[in-house]
């Protein structure tokens, strides 16, 4: 009993600390641009996608709350990031160092602007997320997670990405510019979110085989319960 009383916190820990991994390594390398197959992408593509797929497994499993709690955790985190990075340029660097202070600001300065506008974004695309994953829930009486996964990351994410590019790299390049690239982060986020609901899946029945089948109704009895939806939905 004691060892099924731990499991839940156990998985809520390792979902937390790939999702506050992914998202801050998605805020600290944002402000690089780089081509892909003829486009323009900023970095933090790369990992920004696999946050909302984090909590859209926390909205599974744990109910809106945890997820609330969660997304304010991941805004309170990018602004210790911001302050410590501001904090961090102040500081002269010394002569052995191998990077030197005009280097360290470019890179992180920028960095700063990505943070702020993520932030930014951030909140209204994640809260977009849960809203819309529990209208989809809510919908489908609890089945087909592919489409309230999928559906909510999409819509979230089309937010999220304009957001962030115009505050971030507003000032850098013109208005044209700015909508070119944050369409292209836009459908590749949409494209990755499509193709990795397999691995959704698989992580999905990973977790229901790691909490057992008792547990795993019980927890999600609970966050249906938490939404107003019928306990004896079952999960899909």
């Amino acid at each position: 009993m004691h060892v099924l009383k731990q499991k839940p916190v156990i998985l809520y820990t390792v979902l937390l600390s790939f999702f506050l991994t992914f998202l801050l390594l998605a805020e600290l390398t944002g402000s690089k641009l780089f081509f892909a197959f003829g486009f323009t992408m900023t970095m933090g593509v790369i990992p920004f996608p696999v946050t909302f797929i984090i909590t859209d497994l926390l909205n599974e499993y744990y109910g809106r709350k945890v997820v609330r709690a969660t997304t304010f955790l991941g805004m309170i985190m990018i602004g210790f990031a911001y302050l410590l990075i501001v904090v961090d340029i102040q500081i002269p660097a010394s002569p052995e160092s191998p990077i030197d202070d005009v280097s360290f600001e470019r890179v992180f300065a920028n960095s700063g602007l990505v943070i702020l506008g993520s932030i930014i974004a951030y909140m209204i695309g994640q809260m977009i997320d849960l809203h819309t994953f529990h209208f989809l829930r809510k919908k489908t009486a609890g089945k087909h997670i592919w489409l309230r996964a999928t559906g909510s990351t999409i819509i979230s994410q089309l937010i999220d990405s304009y957001v962030v590019i115009f505050i971030a790299l507003g000032k850098y390049h013109p208005v044209s510019k700015l909508i070119a690239i944050a369409n292209t982060n836009f459908l590749y986020k949409m494209g990755v979110a499509i193709l990795i609901t397999p691995l959704l899946y698989a992580i999905h029945i990973y977790i229901d085989r790691y909490l057992g089948e008792n547990l795993k109704q019980q927890m999600f009895r609970s966050a249906m319960e938490e939404e107003g939806l019928e306990s004896t939905i079952q999960p899909g």
